[in-house]
């Protein structure tokens, strides 16, 4: 079986450095075989891919690139907490908020960023229980962030 990592090079893509936080909290947290991410910005190279609502200053697409940015920063924040993606056993549950105008009804597309690119991940194991929510506003003015729950394989003692 490819190994996570390996599908994310061949979409052309690496596992970035984690995000620091924008407040007083830490990107994941371990409780037993559960990890769950905070929420991730579209941070790339230190700065927000795009500021704005969606269906006003953000295009649909714009923010479905977005979604998979946060999807991809989430991947950092559980590989800094386990240390190797093959110990994710299932994708359990993403939340996406998108920071939208009132008309704009296409939050299911724009989270599917983010879905898509998990399911290249992980496979299988990456298809998994989702929200997608429309929201007024989010930190910083992003226009989309998301947040995962990931179930993680016992780590094995060394041989």
């Amino acid at each position: 079986m490819m190994h996570p990592e390996e599908r994310l090079a061949e979409l052309g893509l690496t596992v970035p450095e984690v995000v620091a936080p924008v407040a007083s909290y830490v990107p994941a947290v371990r409780t037993g075989s559960l990890v769950l991410t905070s929420g991730q910005l579209p941070m790339r190279s230190g700065a927000l891919i795009a500021t704005g609502k969606v269906g006003d200053q953000v295009s649909a697409e714009v923010a479905t690139e977005c979604a998979q940015q946060c999807a991809l920063n989430a991947i950092a924040a559980v590989k800094a907490e386990v240390g190797d993606l093959s110990r994710v056993v299932r994708v359990v549950k993403v939340v996406a908020f998108i920071a939208s105008t009132p008309d704009f009804t296409g939050q299911p597309q724009v989270a599917n960023g983010a879905s898509e690119l998990l399911g290249r991940v992980f496979g299988d194991a990456g298809v998994h229980a989702r929200s997608a929510v429309g929201v007024p506003v989010l930190p910083l003015d992003a226009p989309v962030e998301v947040e995962i729950m990931v179930e993680i394989a016992a780590q094995t003692p060394e041989a």
